[in-house]
């Protein structure tokens, strides 16, 4: 008989093998990068939205995700006679809000005004409006963007988009999976697809009047500097405004 040889058994690759778990646990500590410098640059955005919209320097005059265009035509006088109304750095303090002149630009940063340790209630949707003007004959074009920090309209959208896509994904994949047989199973999915609908509707409501808030807020705060650049008792036309 020939002596016995014994063959080297190759490292086992399988489900619970070391090679499996060292696998297993690099794509999970790829996953926590991941997240982690995801959730350093949206700090990183919030901060950037805090320090934009919190300056009324030119650079931020026109940072923010735009949401609605107003425009306007007013009797105002020359554009000189308006950088007159604000003071030498260009600014021009309103009772609910304060705006800034940059020359070069011909443009005006209006800001509600937001004292700290206020009472009212403030939002995660601050306004802020960006307004171009140039000279149309004896007319001035006032062109009024509203402009919300994009943190806050990344975060709106990523929110709707989770609810919406899940409560879809979730009554596709509960159909598909034979959750519509029985009657039990019938109610089951849809009462699990009605508290998805409502969560998505709660949302859109609580976006809405915050955005009503926020918005007359920086209404009022425009009307003071219409009312500034025009005059005292002077007639106001309408403006006209739409959606971008």
């Amino acid at each position: 008989m020939g002596e016995g040889r014994t063959t080297p058994r190759a490292s086992p690759k399988g489900i619970g093998s070391p090679f499996e778990r060292r696998r297993c646990c690099a794509i999970v500590r790829g996953m926590l990068a991941v997240g982690l410098f995801a959730v350093v640059l949206f700090l990183l955005l919030v901060l950037g939205d805090w320090m934009h919209f919190t300056s009324l320097s030119a650079s931020a005059s026109q940072y923010g995700c735009g949401v609605t265009r107003l425009e306007e035509r007013l009797k105002l006088p020359s554009l000189a006679v308006i950088s007159g109304r604000f003071d030498q750095e260009g600014l021009l303090n309103l009772p609910h809000g304060v705006a800034r002149w940059f020359q070069e630009d011909k443009r005006i940063l209006l800001r509600p005004q937001y004292r700290m340790f206020s009472l009212r209630f403030r939002t995660a949707w601050p306004i802020k409006g960006t307004i171009d003007l140039h000279e149309d004959g004896d007319l001035a074009c006032l062109t009024c963007v509203n402009r919300i920090p994009w943190s806050s309209a990344i975060m709106t959208l990523l929110w709707f988009a989770v609810v919406g896509l899940g409560t879809v994904g979730f009554l596709v994949a509960y159909a598909v999976q034979g959750g519509m047989t029985s009657l039990g199973s019938l109610l089951t999915g849809l009462a699990v697809t009605a508290v998805g609908v409502l969560v998505f509707f709660f949302g859109l409501i609580t976006v809405s009047l915050a955005y009503r808030l926020e918005n007359e807020r920086l209404t009022q705060a425009y009307k003071e500097l219409r009312e500034a650049l025009l005059g005292a008792a002077e007639a106001l036309p309408k403006h006209i405004s739409r959606a971008t």
